[in-house]
C-alpha cells in the first residue's frame, strides 16, 4: 500500500472547481490539486491516495454534505480530454471514499476530482445527506411490523417546521384561483400553528400548487396532468424539483437528526414536556412528565387542538423541530405489514388502505413521539392531530 501527497497548483479548469489529481501508474505517483477559485478552509480536504489491492482508492476526508464529487481522467494534463470514472457522488459529511480499478503497468494516466458547486439549500429547510441509517425500534422497544433494518436514502431537503395554517391559507387563496378548486380550508389554532383537519389527499393537491406558484415542477400527477382535484391515486415523479411528502424512510432518517440508535429525535431515549407536546401518560416508562398524565400544560387551553406554535421546541441535530409531538405528519407510502432491509430509497407498498403517519401529536403518549414509531390513516381521513411537512428532492 502506497501512500501520496499534494505537491503543488496548476492553472484553473473552466467549469467546475477542482482538485487535480496526476497520477503516474506505472512509475510513481504525482498528486495536484488545482481550484477553479481558491476553496473556502475546511470545504475541501486534499484527497489521500492509496492503491489498495486492486484499486486506486481516492479519499476525502471529510466530505462536504451535500456537494457533488465526480472522478475523471486524462491520458495529457494539458490539452487532453477529460472523461468521467463513474457515477457522481454526493457527499454526507463523512469521510468519502471513490475507488478506480487499477492494473499494475498500465500508462501514466492523470485524475482529478471535480466538485460542484455547493448545493443552494432552500429557505426554510434542511439538507438531509445521504447514506444508509437503521430504521425501527431502538433500545430494547419492539413493535409489530416495524423490525430494525439497514436503510439507504438519497440527499433531499426537508423543511425545519410543520406547514403552519398561515401557508396553507395564502396557497389554498392561490390554488382556488388556478383550478385547485377542492382544497380544504382547514384548521389551524392560530396563524403560527400547525395546519391540521386536511387529508391526505389535499396535501398533494396543495404542494403541487406551491410548487406551482413558485414556478417549480409539481411532483404529482394523474395520467399526464398535474393533480390539481379529486381523490385519484397520483403518481409521483421523485426527480421533479418541487415540494412533496417525504417518504417513511426519508421522514425517519430526518426525525433522528443524524443520531443512532436513540428513541427521540433530541438524541435519547427519554422524553419531557419541556421538549415536545405530546399526552404525558403514567403507562409509558420513558416518560419523564409521566406524573402529569394529561395534556401539555402550556398549550392545554380553549378548545382542542391543543397544538403549539411551530417550532416552540429545540431543533434536532438537523435543525428540525417538533419531529416528536403537535401534530403527526403525513407521509407518501402505503402503510405495509412491515419493511425490508437493504433497501435504497423505498417508497412504501405498491397499494394499500393506508397512508402513513409519524412523529406523535398533542392527543397520543410517548410512545408515538419516537422516531420509529408508525401510525396510519386512509388518505380520505381529516383529523386534529394530523398535519405535515414538506420535502423537497435533491436534484443535482
Amino acid at each position: 500500500m502506497n501512500q501520496y501527497s499534494v505537491l503543488g497548483l496548476l492553472q484553473p479548469p473552466s467549469r467546475h472547481q477542482l482538485a487535480a489529481l496526476a497520477v503516474s501508474i506505472s512509475v510513481a505517483l504525482a498528486v495536484v490539486a488545482t481550484a477553479a477559485e481558491p476553496i473556502a478552509p475546511g470545504e475541501l480536504v486534499a484527497p489521500k491516495l492509496e492503491i489498495v489491492g486492486g484499486n486506486l482508492n481516492f479519499t476525502v476526508a471529510p466530505s462536504v454534505a451535500g456537494r457533488t464529487y465526480l472522478l475523471q481522467y486524462s491520458d495529457a494534463l494539458t490539452g487532453g480530454t477529460w472523461l468521467n470514472l463513474g457515477s457522481a457522488v454526493i457527499g454526507n459529511g463523512n469521510n468519502l471514499i471513490i475507488t478506480t480499478p487499477h492494473t499494475a503497468g498500465t500508462p501514466r494516466r492523470f485524475f482529478r476530482l471535480a466538485l460542484d458547486v455547493a448545493a443552494a439549500v432552500p429557505e426554510g429547510f434542511s439538507l438531509i445527506p445521504a447514506g444508509a441509517f437503521t430504521m425501527g425500534p431502538t433500545s430494547g422497544d419492539t413493535d409489530s411490523g416495524t423490525p430494525s433494518v439497514t436503510v439507504t436514502v438519497s440527499a433531499f431537503f426537508i423543511g425545519k417546521h410543520e406547514v403552519t395554517k398561515a401557508q396553507w391559507d395564502e396557497v389554498r387563496t392561490w390554488g382556488v384561483a388556478n383550478r385547485y378548486t377542492d382544497l380544504r380550508i382547514g384548521g389551524g389554532k392560530a396563524g403560527d400553528h400547525p395546519v391540521h383537519a386536511i387529508s391526505w389527499f389535499d396535501v398533494v393537491k396543495w404542494c403541487n400548487a406551491l410548487s406551482q406558484k413558485d414556478g417549480l415542477t409539481p411532483v404529482y400527477t394523474i395520467g399526464d396532468a398535474v393533480m390539481k382535484i379529486g381523490r385519484t391515486e397520483p403518481a409521483a415523479n421523485w426527480s421533479a424539483n418541487g415540494y412533496r411528502l417525504p417518504t417513511e424512510a426519508e421522514w425517519e432518517k430526518a426525525a433522528r437528526g443524524g443520531v443512532s440508535g436513540k428513541r427521540f429525535p433530541w438524541g435519547s431515549d427519554t422524553i419531557s414536556h419541556s421538549q415536545a407536546n405530546y399526552y404525558a401518560s403514567q403507562a409509558v416508562n420513558y416518560d419523564l412528565s409521566r406524573l402529569a398524565n394529561n395534556f401539555h400544560p402550556a398549550y392545554s387551553v380553549g378548545l382542542e387542538p391543543y397544538t403549539a406554535p411551530v417550532g416552540s421546541f429545540s431543533a434536532n441535530g438537523y435543525g428540525l423541530h417538533d419531529m416528536a409531538g403537535n401534530v403527526q405528519e403525513w407521509c407518501w407510502d402505503w402503510r405495509a405489514s412491515t419493511y425490508l432491509s437493504g433497501a435504497n430509497d423505498p417508497k412504501g407498498a405498491i397499494t394499500g388502505a393506508h397512508r402513513v403517519c409519524r412523529g406523535g401529536s398533542w392527543s397520543l403518549n410517548a410512545s408515538y413521539g419516537r422516531a420509529s414509531a408508525r401510525y396510519s390513516d386512509t388518505p380520505e381521513t381529516t383529523s386534529l392531530k394530523a398535519g405535515f411537512r414538506l420535502v423537497r428532492s435533491f436534484v443535482p
